[in-house]
Protein backbone atom coordinates (compact mmCIF):
# COMPACT_ATOMS: atom_id res chain seq x y z
CA UNK A 1 0.00 0.00 0.00
CA UNK A 2 1.08 3.44 -1.02
CA UNK A 3 1.71 5.65 2.44
CA UNK A 4 -0.36 9.04 2.62
CA UNK A 5 2.65 10.95 2.41
CA UNK A 6 3.92 9.61 -0.35
CA UNK A 7 0.87 9.57 -2.55
CA UNK A 8 0.12 13.17 -1.86
CA UNK A 9 3.82 13.75 -3.13
CA UNK A 10 3.20 11.84 -6.39
CA UNK A 11 0.38 14.14 -6.94
CA UNK A 12 1.87 17.11 -6.50
CA UNK A 13 4.60 16.43 -8.67
CA UNK A 14 2.19 16.00 -11.54
CA UNK A 15 2.32 18.35 -13.78
CA UNK A 16 -0.86 21.24 -13.74
CA UNK A 17 -2.02 19.03 -10.60
CA UNK A 18 -0.19 20.83 -7.60
CA UNK A 19 -1.93 24.24 -7.98
CA UNK A 20 -4.88 22.84 -7.92
CA UNK A 21 -4.49 20.78 -4.66
CA UNK A 22 -5.92 22.46 -1.54
CA UNK A 23 -2.75 24.73 0.09
CA UNK A 24 -2.93 22.41 3.16
CA UNK A 25 -2.40 19.29 1.13
CA UNK A 26 -0.14 20.86 -1.31
CA UNK A 27 1.77 22.00 2.24
CA UNK A 28 1.46 18.45 3.64
CA UNK A 29 3.44 17.41 -0.06
CA UNK A 30 5.90 19.41 0.44
CA UNK A 31 7.00 18.45 3.91
CA UNK A 32 5.31 21.58 5.76
CA UNK A 33 2.87 22.03 8.26
CA UNK A 34 2.30 25.69 7.05
CA UNK A 35 2.62 26.51 3.39
CA UNK A 36 5.92 28.86 3.35
CA UNK A 37 7.58 29.77 0.15
CA UNK A 38 10.95 30.67 0.61
CA UNK A 39 12.86 33.64 -1.52
CA UNK A 40 14.09 31.36 -4.17
CA UNK A 41 10.70 30.01 -4.67
CA UNK A 42 11.02 27.08 -2.91
CA UNK A 43 8.98 25.53 0.19
CA UNK A 44 10.36 25.65 3.00
CA UNK A 45 10.07 22.48 5.21
CA UNK A 46 8.62 22.98 8.74
CA UNK A 47 7.35 21.29 11.28
CA UNK A 48 4.79 21.37 14.20
CA UNK A 49 7.03 21.92 17.04
CA UNK A 50 5.57 19.98 20.57
CA UNK A 51 4.95 22.87 23.01
CA UNK A 52 6.89 21.58 26.02
CA UNK A 53 9.94 21.73 23.65
CA UNK A 54 9.18 25.23 22.70
CA UNK A 55 9.08 26.21 26.34
CA UNK A 56 12.09 24.23 27.40
CA UNK A 57 14.11 26.60 24.70
CA UNK A 58 13.59 29.41 27.25
CA UNK A 59 15.56 27.48 30.19
CA UNK A 60 18.09 25.66 28.04
CA UNK A 61 21.58 26.88 29.32
CA UNK A 62 23.19 28.51 26.79
CA UNK A 63 21.08 30.16 25.07
CA UNK A 64 21.55 33.93 24.12
CA UNK A 65 18.30 36.30 24.20
CA UNK A 66 17.89 39.89 23.01
CA UNK A 67 14.88 41.75 23.22
CA UNK A 68 12.28 42.24 25.63
CA UNK A 69 11.13 38.12 27.90
CA UNK A 70 7.50 39.96 27.47
CA UNK A 71 7.77 40.10 23.38
CA UNK A 72 4.76 39.18 21.57
CA UNK A 73 6.83 37.38 18.77
CA UNK A 74 9.91 34.60 19.67
CA UNK A 75 12.27 33.56 17.10
CA UNK A 76 14.77 30.91 17.98
CA UNK A 77 17.78 30.56 15.37
CA UNK A 78 19.76 27.08 15.65
CA UNK A 79 23.08 28.07 14.33
CA UNK A 80 26.32 26.36 13.37
CA UNK A 81 30.26 28.21 12.79
CA UNK A 82 30.92 26.21 9.42
CA UNK A 83 26.92 26.76 8.05
CA UNK A 84 27.46 29.64 5.27
CA UNK A 85 24.06 30.17 5.55
CA UNK A 86 24.17 31.21 9.12
CA UNK A 87 26.75 33.78 8.50
CA UNK A 88 23.90 35.01 5.65
CA UNK A 89 21.27 35.28 8.29
CA UNK A 90 23.24 36.94 11.36
CA UNK A 91 22.71 40.24 9.72
CA UNK A 92 19.25 39.59 8.75
CA UNK A 93 18.42 38.26 12.13
CA UNK A 94 19.81 41.20 14.13
CA UNK A 95 18.15 43.76 11.71
CA UNK A 96 14.80 41.99 12.36
CA UNK A 97 15.56 42.64 16.13
CA UNK A 98 16.20 46.25 15.64
CA UNK A 99 13.26 46.79 13.30
CA UNK A 100 10.57 44.83 15.66
CA UNK A 101 10.50 45.98 19.45
CA UNK A 102 8.15 43.06 20.50
CA UNK A 103 10.61 40.63 18.66
CA UNK A 104 12.65 38.12 21.45
CA UNK A 105 15.88 36.47 19.45
CA UNK A 106 17.43 33.42 20.60
CA UNK A 107 20.63 31.66 19.41
CA UNK A 108 21.49 28.10 20.52
CA UNK A 109 24.10 25.94 19.12
CA UNK A 110 23.48 23.09 17.27
CA UNK A 111 26.93 21.97 15.74
CA UNK A 112 26.13 19.09 13.10
CA UNK A 113 28.58 20.11 10.66
CA UNK A 114 31.52 18.84 11.45
CA UNK A 115 33.95 18.19 14.64
CA UNK A 116 35.16 21.31 14.08
CA UNK A 117 31.97 23.05 14.71
CA UNK A 118 31.57 21.53 17.74
CA UNK A 119 35.11 22.48 19.23
CA UNK A 120 34.28 26.20 18.40
CA UNK A 121 30.86 25.40 20.11
CA UNK A 122 32.61 24.64 23.31
CA UNK A 123 34.97 27.81 22.77
CA UNK A 124 31.75 29.97 22.08
CA UNK A 125 30.06 28.27 25.59
CA UNK A 126 33.26 28.42 27.38
CA UNK A 127 33.43 32.60 26.73
CA UNK A 128 29.86 32.52 27.89
CA UNK A 129 30.86 30.87 31.11
CA UNK A 130 33.89 33.15 31.65
CA UNK A 131 32.53 36.53 30.76
CA UNK A 132 29.06 36.48 30.43
CA UNK A 133 26.24 37.11 27.31
CA UNK A 134 28.02 39.97 26.07
CA UNK A 135 31.60 38.07 25.56
CA UNK A 136 29.76 35.21 24.18
CA UNK A 137 27.75 36.99 21.75
CA UNK A 138 30.96 39.30 20.89
CA UNK A 139 32.93 36.06 19.83
CA UNK A 140 29.64 35.16 18.02
CA UNK A 141 29.92 38.14 16.06
CA UNK A 142 33.64 37.59 15.23
CA UNK A 143 33.63 34.10 14.55
CA UNK A 144 30.84 34.70 11.43
CA UNK A 145 32.86 37.51 10.69
CA UNK A 146 35.99 35.60 9.81
CA UNK A 147 36.17 33.52 6.28
CA UNK A 148 37.14 30.03 5.84
CA UNK A 149 36.49 27.17 8.45
CA UNK A 150 35.84 27.64 12.27
CA UNK A 151 37.41 24.69 14.36
CA UNK A 152 38.39 24.78 17.86
CA UNK A 153 41.98 26.06 17.67
CA UNK A 154 40.96 29.16 15.50
CA UNK A 155 37.83 29.82 17.98
CA UNK A 156 40.30 30.15 20.37
CA UNK A 157 42.89 32.71 18.65
CA UNK A 158 39.36 34.78 18.24
CA UNK A 159 38.87 34.92 21.64
CA UNK A 160 41.99 35.81 22.84
CA UNK A 161 41.94 38.59 20.92
CA UNK A 162 39.20 39.90 22.49
CA UNK A 163 41.00 39.66 25.79
CA UNK A 164 40.14 36.24 27.18
CA UNK A 165 42.77 34.47 28.67
CA UNK A 166 43.39 31.75 25.91
CA UNK A 167 44.42 28.77 28.60
CA UNK A 168 41.29 29.34 30.86
CA UNK A 169 38.93 29.31 27.71
CA UNK A 170 40.83 26.18 26.61
CA UNK A 171 40.29 24.46 30.18
CA UNK A 172 36.40 25.77 30.75
CA UNK A 173 35.65 24.56 27.24
CA UNK A 174 37.13 21.21 28.14
CA UNK A 175 35.10 20.31 31.33
CA UNK A 176 32.43 18.83 31.89
CA UNK A 177 29.87 21.70 32.72
CA UNK A 178 30.62 23.35 28.40
CA UNK A 179 29.99 19.57 27.56
CA UNK A 180 26.67 19.26 29.23
CA UNK A 181 25.17 22.15 28.37
CA UNK A 182 26.37 22.32 24.21
CA UNK A 183 24.69 18.24 24.88
CA UNK A 184 21.14 19.66 25.83
CA UNK A 185 21.44 22.39 23.25
CA UNK A 186 21.98 19.63 20.69
CA UNK A 187 19.48 17.12 22.16
CA UNK A 188 17.27 19.84 21.81
CA UNK A 189 17.66 20.62 18.31
CA UNK A 190 17.20 16.92 17.66
CA UNK A 191 14.27 16.68 19.41
CA UNK A 192 12.73 19.59 17.27
CA UNK A 193 14.15 17.56 13.71
CA UNK A 194 16.51 20.49 13.06
CA UNK A 195 18.41 18.50 10.67
CA UNK A 196 20.13 21.81 8.80
CA UNK A 197 21.26 24.81 9.97
CA UNK A 198 20.49 27.17 10.08
CA UNK A 199 16.51 26.20 11.93
CA UNK A 200 14.23 28.37 13.43
CA UNK A 201 11.37 27.89 16.33
CA UNK A 202 8.69 30.41 15.84
CA UNK A 203 4.95 30.52 16.05
CA UNK A 204 5.22 27.02 17.60
CA UNK A 205 6.94 26.08 14.06
CA UNK A 206 10.03 24.29 13.29
CA UNK A 207 11.49 25.94 9.75
CA UNK A 208 14.61 23.74 8.65
CA UNK A 209 17.24 25.80 7.06
CA UNK A 210 17.57 29.49 5.88
CA UNK A 211 14.55 30.94 4.15
CA UNK A 212 15.92 34.40 2.99
CA UNK A 213 15.02 38.15 4.75
CA UNK A 214 11.86 38.81 3.32
CA UNK A 215 10.49 35.03 4.03
CA UNK A 216 11.72 35.49 7.60
CA UNK A 217 10.20 39.46 8.00
CA UNK A 218 7.08 37.56 6.13
CA UNK A 219 7.14 34.57 9.03
CA UNK A 220 7.71 37.46 12.01
CA UNK A 221 4.90 39.47 10.38
CA UNK A 222 2.50 36.33 10.08
CA UNK A 223 3.48 35.60 13.92
CA UNK A 224 2.58 38.77 14.92
CA UNK A 225 -0.53 38.71 13.76
CA UNK A 226 -1.76 35.28 14.25
CA UNK A 227 0.64 33.57 16.19
CA UNK A 228 1.58 31.06 13.88
CA UNK A 229 3.78 31.51 10.42
CA UNK A 230 1.03 31.00 8.23
CA UNK A 231 -2.70 32.62 8.26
Amino acid sequence: MIERRSLLAALAALPGLATGLPSRVQAQAANQWFSVTGDDGHPVPNTRAPIELVEEIEELPGAIWSGPASASVKLVEFYDYNCPWCRAAEAVRDELRRANPDLRVGIVNNPILSPGSVQAAKVDLAVLKLGGAKASFALHQRLFAQPGRIDGPRALDVAAGGGIDRAEVERVADGPEVREMLGRQMRLAASLGLAATPSYVIGGAALLGYPGPETLKRVVEATRRCGTIGC
